[in-house]
């Protein structure tokens, strides 16, 4: 069965001739049913409708796209089980407690806080300058295409994830670029996003989808000049090809790229509590076979007994724990490629770096050691991520070495700090911290980083690479909606033609708006 792309409101079937399909990873079998390879013709269609949607959308409430996301996911859980079963079936991620417990009712509950932020609006933060009669807020940029990544079937996924509920809540369609490594689990998501666009009577090229496109036509699509804003996540290669296309266009493109997300594990740490801290970095290297964009892929620490104790346990660790499945052939090889490269750095094997050892697609859970020196002779090629389940030990001398080492990083989305609670690693923590800081979104301690939390305060970001912007998040309502919006300023605009929310009445109670630059709810207050 070939099956279709969603166009302007239509299942119908790509103009393209070439066809792919989905792989089971853990049978290393085709999964039935084709998905097209969209030609330009394809791609021409839904930017058009897309354009047309957004001329539709101008001046609509954030209420009409509230009711749109809350509706898709009311959908979304009434085929969980169906969608939990493809996304199984495709990836191979545990269908409990990844997918039916974990990944599925968070992506539902970031589209309700998506819908929550576009009903109250205070996220367009609008601002009001009696005095001047200038007034300014967030609006939507316009058509946004979502390219998803392989590791997220639903919470990052082109037609659900945060990208797509973010530019939903700015009030734009989205053009859905879906992942070869799971076609199936997004058509089931679009369709459900489509019945929902119906039943909430949006325009019909709201949500459109396409599999896939060549690379140039991709890089075609992101500089198209009518495209609002693009989101990506997946390998820095094809990013960066894809960001260089949007820029000499002028097109925004947020990226998530690559990162190893370092752990520093400091003496005192050790020394009160190094099994938990082994137990606690094998579960978060090893989990999801360690295909997470936080995954622990570097720990540094400082030469000693326990430093030699800590490697020792968990090298065990990592003989005896089961050896998951990857997502596709690709990440395998991608993988044992990343590994032989930090060899060739200088790199030592501790244990696994082979393939196999587990079902379908998989490579044995792989452990290497560097020191401190040696690091710091080749910094860029021993913090190429190597994505799965593996992670690079280096063993500093000392404390100044390990703050060589921080500084020497490239941006991360995460880096750790663990130590001792009752203070004895406090001297060197001071000494890192601030180094490790400006080379990460988010700064943790004493806990690993493979958790992101939908949070408000969440920064699911960082500096390049991790990132293409050191200002944004992936995550969190409402700071991630501000990367699909634009700055619209109204000077002098007569009151009845200004948007509701720069009325001087409050277009509801509960939203909060910046006048004569005090933050206040209701309708404007000059006194």
């Amino acid at each position: 069965m070939q099956h279709n792309v969603l166009i302007n409101g239509q299942w119908r079937a790509s103009t393209g001739t070439t066809f792919f399909q989905a792989v089971n990873p853990a049978t290393c079998e085709p999964i039935d049913g084709s998905y097209p390879v969209s030609p330009w013709d394809d791609l021409e269609q839904v930017i058009a409708a897309s354009v047309e949607a957004s001329r539709e959308m101008r001046g609509w409430p954030g209420e009409r796209f509230a009711a749109f996301l809350e509706r898709y996911a009311d959908r979304i859980e009434a085929r969980a089980d169906e969608l939990v079963a493809l996304a199984h079936q495709e990836t191979a991620l545990p269908v409990s407690p990844r997918l039916k417990s974990g990944e599925l009712p968070r992506t539902t509950d970031q589209l309700r806080q998506a819908a929550r932020a576009a009903r109250e609006g205070s996220w367009a933060c609008p601002t009001i300058d009696t005095k001047a009669n200038i007034r300014s807020m967030h609006g939507p940029i316009g058509p946004v295409a979502v390219f998803g990544p392989n590791n997220f079937p639903f919470a990052f996924n082109s037609v659900s994830g945060g990208d797509f509920a973010a530019a939903v809540a700015a009030g734009n369609p989205v053009i859905g670029k879906g992942h070869s490594s799971h076609p199936g689990t997004t058509r089931l998501l679009a369709e459900e996003a489509f019945a929902a666009s119906q039943e909430t009577e949006m325009p019909a090229g709201f949500v459109q989808l396409i599999y896939r496109t060549s690379h140039d036509d991709g890089c075609r699509f992101v500089g198209h000049p009518s495209v609002g804003a693009i989101g990506y996540t997946g390998s820095r290669s094809a990013g960066l090809r894809l960001k260089e296309a949007a820029d000499k266009a002028g097109n925004p493109i947020y990226l998530e790229l690559s990162s190893i997300n370092p752990v520093f594990i400091l003496p005192g740490a050790l020394e009160e509590r190094l099994d938990d801290i082994a137990g606690d970095f094998s579960g978060s290297c090893l989990m999801g076979t360690g295909q997470f964009c936080t995954n622990p892929g570097m720990v540094v620490l400082l030469a000693g007994g326990k430093t030699d104790e800590f490697v020792s346990t968990v090298a065990a660790k990592f003989s005896a724990a089961p050896v998951g499945t990857f997502l596709s052939e690709a990440v395998q090889t991608s993988f044992l490629s990343g590994v032989a490269a930090l060899r060739e750095a200088g790199a030592k094997l501790l244990v696994g770096g082979e393939p196999g050892g587990g079902a379908g697609f998989c490579c044995q859970n792989t452990l290497l050691t560097v020191d401190g020196a040696k690091f710091l002779e080749h910094p860029e090629a021993l913090q190429a991520e190597a994505f799965g389940n593996g992670s690079l030990f280096v063993i500093a001398a000392d404390a100044a070495q390990a703050e060589q080492i921080a500084e020497s990083l490239e941006g991360n989305l995460t880096g750790c700090i663990y130590s001792n609670t009752s203070g004895t690693d406090d001297a060197v923590y001071d000494r890192i911290a601030p180094a490790l800081r400006t080379k990460v979104g988010r700064l943790l301690d004493d806990k690993m980083p493979t958790g992101v939390a939908v949070s408000p305060a969440m920064n699911h970001g960082g500096p390049f690479p991790a990132t293409g912007h050191p200002v944004f998040t992936a995550v969190g309502m409402p700071q991630s909606i501000y990367r699909y919006s634009m700055l619209q300023s109204y000077d002098g605009i007569r009151s009845h033609r200004l948007p509701a929310s720069l009325k001087d009445e409050a277009p509801n109670e509960s939203r909060w708006r910046s006048v004569d630059s005090n933050w206040q709810q209701g309708n404007v207050r000059t006194e």
